[in-house]
């Protein structure tokens, strides 16, 4: 039966991020916004939503709704992956095949280091055990399953303190009875079981296994953080529904997620680009759904910068690879660097100056909250007066400037700078690795920045923004009035999205009647499993594609599936690598199926224009040190101003989170939306024109 849909009441957005914590409260009654951020806490990450929500509840007062959704984007996840926190995990596999974790592709990530160690497996040699069985290319079993094996591991994973199993055996995504058999039995015996024909009945056997050992090893962390979670959120007296943001854009249950954990990997920079299209699309006076969108989103935070690109829409990967470990799910296409506000400068054994991807975090922070003592991008920008010390997230948090220029000292006497130049020698360093992180997502794309938007959100984007633009090529910055909180903000626009596979290896020429029928099943499975989640069939939405490739081919092109699905390979080819064979033969390698469950965002809406004089948000002057030079520049107060003031640069625009810095070669006007379009001077078709 289809679950009723949550009544009227509270949409609230949660996005944990390694120094903030954002909340982004959507009243579904008024139609009302709120956002704010509480120190991340990440030694326990529940309690800061916790803290969130109590803050929420108290300022509503007790007789308010306390029904409705929280749109969760964790980093739990991603943290066990990379800090290798995980679940003690073993693998079972078909045998002979115990060591294909280890050996992996023959592909080096230093090509040309012979000392170099290859990376080590997210599950060790003594816990992966095999079994007596094979299945071959055609999904006939030569080998039946040896029961036996099965009952001599129980014992052996209990004498090693497992607490989490991954299954995958040779071929199981053409036959998975054996993988089935031995999941079956071990979760008689209580233990979590990650089968890969459930995980990823796709061929390539490496990548499955990985997918399959980083689900088995991160789901049991996610879901033991979930379970402590919503008994919190129960014991605060609420009604609120918990759903999880994936890495694909869109939402799940958490039943779903803790069984999934690996979807989860990239949740919150996924909220990222979805809030980011939705802003483009719904949120600009420029936006709406036949124009298309031309974006580049930079979401630097305190940890880290993320970067994607939307050529319409965002751009879906079937592969990605954290923290050493090949994943093979549809995630967006984000590029993830260790640069934000908190990483941390140093000076490197060669004499140069380095800037992350350590980073001081919430705890201590950056020198300047005043815990710590080591310097960091927000300290320079603290230093260079581009950050008001007494207006960070709204005069709740003052910073320490003397903290900051002590820290800052330390590091120039090690460079022989001053002050003011160890801080410009930061911020120079830590743009130097954004732009280069932009570049890979648009460039090394075959995309040409000069054509695209970079919108810049994250509580750190708006102080470097317009210089990355320059520096690219890019002619306008947008940056929406929900920059700090975007993230959060997205799971509010998220679809429910479920994503399915299924390796066939099918001919070319196949009839496409026989490939709709090999659809059917996966169509029927998504659209039941997005009605569980409460969305009525008629909004419901099914995207059919077909992982497609040349004979002799190793990597496929994902098509669309039509009547004339061959066609639209070819041509699509030809788009992509500039020719197309059409005398050779094709393989349709894999089917794909996407169900979306289309969700009533907060509608975003217009105010009416006022005259361009800004003077009304202006709160002052303030010394501000550039590259050429000090200056007094005006600083605007954000919640201030009006659709269609125009600021000329130099200027500093404080919003009670975030701070935007407008360089003298640019522009910037407010928008009906109260977004900040900063048009980019000193390009290189400005220059030619002068």
């Amino acid at each position: 039966m289809m679950k009723e849909k949550p009544g009227p009441g509270l949409r609230i957005g949660v996005d944990i991020g390694g120094t903030f914590t954002d909340f982004v409260v959507f009243n579904c009654v008024e139609n009302s916004i709120e956002t704010f951020k509480v120190l991340s806490t990440p030694d326990k990450p529940a309690d800061a939503v916790v803290d969130g929500l109590r803050r929420i509840f108290h300022s509503a007062g007790t007789s308010a709704d306390r029904s409705g959704q929280i749109l969760h984007g964790s980093t739990v996840a991603t943290n066990a992956l990379l800090e290798r926190k995980g679940a003690r995990t073993a693998l079972i596999t078909t045998k002979g095949f115990r060591d294909l974790l280890r050996i992996g592709r023959q592909n080096r990530p230093e090509l040309y280091d012979f000392s170099a160690d290859p990376p080590m497996p997210l599950i060790p040699a003594d816990l992966c055990f095999e079994v007596n069985e094979r299945v071959d290319h055609q999904g006939q079993v030569l080998q039946a399953l040896d029961l036996d094996d099965i009952e001599a591991l129980i014992s052996v994973l209990g004498e090693n303190a497992v607490d989490s199993v991954a299954v995958c055996t040779l071929f199981s995504f053409l036959r998975p009875e054996h993988e089935r058999e031995i999941a079956s039995r071990l979760r008689e015996f209580g233990y979590p079981v990650s089968a890969s024909s459930e995980i990823l009945p796709e061929y390539r056997e490496y990548e499955r296994m990985s997918t399959t050992a980083v689900n088995a090893y991160v789901s049991p962390v996610l879901d033991g953080y979930l379970s402590s979670l919503e008994s919190e959120i129960g014991g605060l007296g609420s009604e609120l529904r918990l759903r999880v943001m994936q890495s694909n854009g869109g939402i799940i249950g958490p039943g779903e997620a803790r069984r999934y954990g690996v979807r989860c990997i990239l949740s919150g920079p996924a909220g990222g680009v979805v809030g980011s299209r939705y802003i483009a699309a719904h949120g600009t006076e420029q936006g709406d759904d036949n124009h298309r969108l031309h974006l580049i989103t930079f979401d630097m935070g305190g940890t880290s910068t993320d970067v994607s690109l939307v050529d319409d829409v965002p751009r879906i990967s079937n592969e990605a690879q954290v923290g050493g470990c090949p994943i093979r799910i549809p995630i967006l296409d984000i590029h993830t660097i260790g640069a934000g506000g908190g990483s941390i400068a140093r000076v490197d054994a060669g004499g140069a100056l380095r800037v992350g991807p350590q980073s001081a975090g919430a705890n201590p922070g950056p020198a300047c909250y005043g815990h710590g003592d080591l310097p960091t991008v927000t300290d320079a920008n603290l230093v260079l007066g581009r950050l008001a010390g007494d207006y960070f997230l709204g005069g709740e948090m003052l910073l320490d400037r003397q903290r900051a220029l002590h820290a800052l000292e330390s590091l120039g006497a090690q460079l022989g700078y001053r002050v003011e130049q160890a801080a410009l020698g930061i911020v120079s360093v830590v743009n130097a690795h954004m732009e280069r992180a932009l570049r890979v997502i648009s460039v090394e794309r075959g995309y040409d920045p000069r054509h695209f938007t970079l919108l810049s959100f994250g509580g750190a984007g708006g102080l470097h923004a317009a210089d990355l633009a320059r520096g690219l090529g890019i002619p306008r910055v947008l940056v929406p009035p929900m920059a700090s909180t975007l993230s959060a903000f997205g799971m509010l626009a998220a679809d429910v999205v479920k994503d399915y596979t299924q390796t066939i290896m099918l001919p070319g020429e196949a009839p496409w009647q026989e490939i709709e029928q090999m659809l059917a099943p996966m169509v029927e499975q998504g659209i039941s499993e997005v009605m569980d989640e409460g969305i009525p069939e008629s909004d419901l939405q099914v995207e059919r594609a077909l992982d497609m490739r040349y004979l002799g081919q190793s990597y496929e092109l994902v098509i669309p599936f039509s009547k004339n699905y061959v066609s639209a390979f070819h041509e699509h080819h030809r788009r992509t690598y500039g020719y197309a064979l059409q005398a050779a033969g094709i393989e349709v390698v894999n089917l794909r199926v996407r169900v979306i469950g289309r969700v009533q965002p907060p509608v975003l809406l217009p105010a009416r224009r006022c005259s361009a004089d800004a003077g009304g948000a202006c709160v002052g002057e303030r010394k501000v040190l550039f590259a050429e030079g000090e200056c007094e520049v005006p600083i605007y107060e954000a919640e201030r101003l009006q659709p269609g003031n125009r600021i000329d640069g130099p200027a500093v625009v404080i919003r009670s989170d975030t701070t935007v810095l407008v360089p003298a070669l640019d522009h910037a006007e407010v928008d009906g939306f109260l977004n900040l379009i900063i048009t980019v001077g000193g390009l290189a078709a400005d220059r030619r024109a002068q």
